[in-house]
């Protein structure tokens, strides 16, 4: 058994961050972060506009690099200074716009990149892989060669998820995956988040929609102004994420909160 397969089974630590700084010229964007990702687990990123989320999701996927703070993943520091390193070393990440190419059929849009044999396209074999995973996700694709423009904002969703998956990453960033859903595709994609994690892959979804946090999350992080302000879970109470988010909740307080509850995994 490999290295990844062991971490999702055991569901030990995948992901630590420690004083994660990030400044561009004057402006702080992320100040001495803390987060702790586990294999099998749904962790929430939640905040207001500003409160660092972007940043930090962009950090993890390699984008931007951080200005202070370390980066541990499966128990060893790393640099993650590009989005290739970082998907290559099992970050994987679904951004809001879903870089979807929408004149193609899902089979093409799941291995875009990643062909097999792509000097002789192996279409049947794509085609088997892409449906034993849809399969497996319980997707509600009604073909592989479907066009993408005539999918649901639902199914979309899905393939970029599905396609996500195909390199097997530790751990997936989810970027307010259900933005401008109706209720049932909305419950189709949360669906499909707790299908991600029951596999053993850390998530970190990214979400305004305090409901569809609580659904899903084990835990749910606030950022505010750039910096830890709480950790909660769905046992929590709305308003007590609401004045997390807001600032109602006295930053020392939460970010007290913060530190003592990832640090019993330690």
């Amino acid at each position: 058994m490999n290295r990844a397969s062991q971490s999702r089974d055991n569901g030990e630590l995948i992901l630590r961050l420690r004083g994660i700084s990030k400044q561009f010229g004057a402006v702080t964007a992320l100040e001495d972060i803390q987060l702790d990702v586990h294999a099998g687990e749904v962790v929430a990123l939640v905040g207001d506009n500003g409160a660092g989320k972007s940043t930090l999701v962009k950090t993890l996927a390699g984008v931007h690099q951080p200005t202070a703070g370390a980066i541990e993943y499966l128990g060893k520091p790393v640099t993650l200074d590009t989005p290739g390193k970082a998907l290559e070393m099992g970050i994987a990440t679904v951004f809001q716009d879903l870089s979807l190419c929408e004149n193609l059929d899902v089979v093409a849009n799941l291995f875009l990149g990643h062909e097999l044999n792509p000097w002789r396209l192996d279409e049947v074999q794509m085609e088997v892989r892409a449906w034993t995973l849809l399969q497996e996700l319980a997707a509600r694709i009604p073909s592989v060669r479907e066009p993408i423009a005539s999918l649901s904002g639902g199914q979309r969703q899905t393939v970029a998820i599905a396609r996500s998956l195909l390199l097997d990453p530790q751990i997936i960033m989810l970027d307010e995956p259900t933005a401008a859903l109706g209720v049932a595709q909305t419950a189709e994609v949360l669906n499909l988040i707790e299908r991600v994690r029951e596999r053993g892959h850390g998530v970190i979804l990214i979400s305004h929609n305090m409901e569809d946090v609580r659904a899903v999350a084990d835990r749910i992080v606030v950022l505010r102004l750039g910096r830890n302000n709480g950790v909660f879970t769905p046992e929590n109470t709305h308003e007590e994420l609401v004045a997390a988010i807001t600032g109602a909740t006295e930053n020392s307080v939460s970010r007290r909160s913060a530190r003592k509850l990832e640090t019993q995994g330690e």
